[in-house]
């Protein structure tokens, strides 16, 4: 069966949201309330913001003028410029009918068209099904075209509040002698912005990679602030902690972003600069942020963390915290050539 692909204007409302809905309904199968799915508005907004480091284009595939399945090729313009980030969702009722293989064929020569070499995806599945995805039809359709399995991940919830004893408790565990301890809600403060960017430039690469295709990228302050740019255009916000060595640099920094929309807290980069491992510091700022967002928004009674799952001592940590497992994801590659 024959499928029409078309790049969608981001400008256009009506396109986003056909492309969006396709998105999101593809997302949500078997995930139940774990779906993790960005809003339409985030969504939208993530495609109109201009940035001079990344371009994203959203793909539909019609069926006599309808949506179908939709897709969207990621570029980094700057770091890693031989990868390309794949995304093809097919709502239920359509697959099995080559809508999938459609619009990956199209994203994938558009890839190919910017040089890329590198193809990589994120698929989900339930935590209750097999850790290998056998079966689960995101694993099979990704086989099927060639994309392996090139790191295994962990989605994990943790359900809030946490009670301040546990908290303390935990702290006691984590005490951070000879580093001074600060936290704030927005964008990082300016004395901070440099160490916690280079930190953060190196997190892809620190943690766990697996068979992954990734170089370190640059740590660019500018493409730092344009990020926050996006986090602030989409409503989210951003709660930071970082540990601060006796020179005042940044030794280990930890983020939780919530969004606007589903009031769901996303943990996202977590990490200790090599020479400060060992001291519990990872520990020591995620409780410190986690008591920092509990304070400061309240209304937030979930946070979503992803990690390797060979990365034992992330893991560790999280289920002291408390998080249990919610889903599986596969970091997975194709190469080209």
């Amino acid at each position: 069966m024959s499928f029409e692909i078309a790049c969608i204007d981001p400008f256009d409302d009506s396109a986003v949201d056909a492309w969006w809905e396709a998105y999101a309904a593809a997302r949500r199968v078997g995930m139940g309330d774990d779906a993790v799915v960005w809003s339409r508005e985030e969504s939208r907004t993530e495609l109109q913001q201009p940035s001079a480091t990344t371009r994203k284009t959203a793909f539909v595939a019609l069926e006599n003028g309808a949506v179908v399945g939709s897709g969207a090729l990621t570029l980094s313009l700057t770091d890693n410029t031989h990868v390309a980030g794949i995304g093809v969702n097919v709502p239920s009722e359509h697959r099995r009918r080559g809508v999938g293989s459609a619009l990956l064929a199209r994203i994938e020569q558009e890839a190919a068209g910017e040089g890329r070499t590198t193809m990589r995806a994120d698929i989900f599945w339930p935590a209750s099904a097999p850790a290998d995805g056998a079966g689960e039809p995101g694993r099979e359709f990704a086989a099927r075209h060639g994309y392996e399995v090139a790191l295994g991940d962990v989605q994990n919830r943790l359900d809030l509040p946490v009670s301040d004893e546990m908290i303390g408790r935990l702290l006691t565990t984590a005490p951070a002698a000879g580093y001074e301890i600060r936290s704030w809600s927005g964008r990082v403060p300016e004395e901070f912005v440099a160490d916690w960017a280079a930190l953060d430039a190196i997190l892809d690469t620190e943690a766990p990679t697996g068979a992954l295709d990734i170089e370190t990228a640059s740590g660019d302050v500018a493409a730092f602030r344009d990020d926050e740019d996006l986090i602030v255009r989409q409503g989210r916000t951003s709660y930071g902690t970082v540990a601060l060595d006796r020179d005042g640099r940044v030794a280990a920094y930890t983020q939780i972003v919530v969004s606007i929309d589903d009031g769901n807290g996303y943990q996202w980069g977590t990490l200790v600069r090599r020479e400060d491992r060992g001291r519990r510091l990872g520990l020591r700022v995620k409780l410190e942020n986690l008591r920092l967002l509990q304070r400061l928004s309240p209304g937030t009674t979930r946070v979503y963390t992803f990690n390797a799952e060979s990365n034992e001592h992330m893991l560790a940590v999280n289920t002291q915290l408390g998080f249990h497992a919610t889903a599986r994801v596969a970091e997975l590659q194709k190469r080209l050539v």
